[in-house]
């Protein structure tokens, strides 16, 4: 087996976990929604989920934890790299923002930092970050 279907494959496994965690969190008030399924769905396929891994993972028996990492710069690597999967179409709507929100919480961060992170992130991956954010990240960077 070539060494690059190793890194695919360790690549769709984060994938599928993340995808998890979100059918998990849009479940956690029980039933989930035609809205909440369509974001999912959507979500399924930015992270290249087939079909058969979309029906084990929605099933109701199925009830994946969200792993927290214990490192504050783990839970930003995790959601830079879920970042990455949600703009691979350079756009994100309300409907993702609040699930992409509860997953942030999720995984440690307080509910008011969240949405912080997710604002900025937002920003940061569409490309209309502020001026002195920009400068704030060239001038670290060149240090």
């Amino acid at each position: 087996m070539p060494i690059l279907d190793l890194y695919e494959h360790g690549d769709h496994k984060k994938n599928l976990a993340h995808f998890a965690t979100l059918a998990s969190l849009a479940a956690v008030d029980g039933e989930i929604n035609p809205k909440e399924m369509a974001v999912l769905e959507k979500f399924a396929f930015k992270l290249n989920i087939s079909e058969d891994e979309f029906k084990v993972v929605m099933k109701k028996e199925n009830k994946y934890p969200i792993e927290t990492p214990h490192s504050g710069e783990k839970r930003f690597k995790r959601l830079f790299e879920f970042f990455q999967i949600i703009f691979s179409d350079h756009y994100i709507d309300d409907d993702e923002r609040n699930i992409v929100e509860k997953y942030a919480i999720g995984l440690g961060f307080a509910p008011k930092k969240a949405s912080e992170i997710i604002d900025k992130s937002i920003a940061i991956f569409s490309g209309k970050i502020a001026f002195e954010d920009y400068h704030h990240l060239i001038k670290r960077e060149c240090n």
